[in-house]
């Protein structure tokens, strides 16, 4: 006769308790998404909220702009605002000159930056931590320190009223880039390295064909900052430029900005269009953008 398998009243008290247990844990593992991405909400909101104020505010009449109580949304939807805006300056001319601020400016960034990244981390030489202490150590000097000596210069060699300052210094390194790539390139293995000098290769050999296309998350995360930072950079081309066929996008906006009146529409409408190829720019490049910023941490 088959006997019935018997399990203790213990093992029937231990296994209720791991069901409750493991209920719990789903139930706080729920709960906590929740709040999580409850929170992610909120603080995209938060930040959504200046940009949906912007091109809201690019489709309002002057009176609704300036209406109290405040109206989020447009009465009635108003392009004026965008035909004035585009019409009043030579936008096309000053983002032709941007581009080409960001271009060559990101170009330098990126060589010259990973030239210094790569002495520092993938070559044994006696002064090359002093070296990188000292310039993770000149990111803390304002730019406003060195902006009067360095206008001095510039206008004595001539530079003045032309990109060069505002794109050869980039060919010297920026800190920053240096720093972000030293640290992808610590955990790039260096047995790969000693594996082409067995071979023949040279350091130059080295860095542009085994390197640099390992490196292409970070470099690509340097390229995009110095975009960014090159395209809405307002202080230095006000410093350096003062021919009106050479102004950038920022200094063209700020002719909306009178001394008793601003044109608030103009200005928000053009702001709009400004800032969508920056947004095209991060979707098409987010996932590379994020992959560089995380592997660069990933060593000290």
């Amino acid at each position: 006769m088959a006997q019935g398998i018997y399990i203790p009243e213990q093992n029937e008290e231990q296994a209720l308790i791991e069901a409750r247990q493991s209920a719990s844990n789903r139930r706080f593992s729920i709960g906590q998404r929740i709040a999580t991405h409850a929170a992610l909400i909120i603080l995209s909101l938060i930040f959504i909220t200046p940009f949906f104020w912007m091109f809201t505010g690019s489709l309002k009449t002057e009176a609704d702009l300036n209406a109290l109580p405040i109206t989020w949304l447009p009465q009635t939807i108003d392009l004026g605002n965008y035909i004035y805006g585009l019409q009043a300056l030579p936008f096309a001319l000053y983002i032709v000159n941007t581009l080409v601020i960001c271009l060559c400016s990101m170009i330098g960034a990126v060589l010259a930056s990973s030239f210094v990244a790569y002495g520092i981390a993938r070559i044994d030489w006696p002064l090359r931590t002093p070296l990188f202490i000292i310039i993770l150590g000149t990111t803390m000097i304002p730019f406003y320190v060195t902006m009067v000596p360095l206008f001095t210069l510039f206008r004595n060699i001539g530079w003045v009223d032309t990109y060069l300052p505002l794109i050869v210094p980039t060919f010297f390194g920026v800190p920053f880039y240096i720093f972000l790539l030293r640290q992808f390139f610590l955990t790039i293995p260096k047995d790969l390295s000693d594996a082409a000098k067995i071979d023949g290769a040279n350091e130059l050999s080295i860095f542009f064909r085994l390197i640099l296309p390992l490196s292409k998350p970070a470099l690509a995360a340097v390229a995009l900052f110095q975009f960014l930072i090159s395209w809405s950079d307002f202080l230095g081309p006000l410093i350096y430029l003062s021919n009106q066929n050479h102004y950038t996008v920022s200094l063209g906006l700020s002719f909306f900005q009178g001394q008793y009146n601003t044109e608030y529409g103009a200005m928000m409408a053009v702001s709009v269009v400004l800032v969508i190829p920056v947004i095209i720019l991060f979707f098409f490049a987010q996932r590379t953008f994020i992959q560089g910023i995380t592997l660069t941490g990933v060593k000290g």
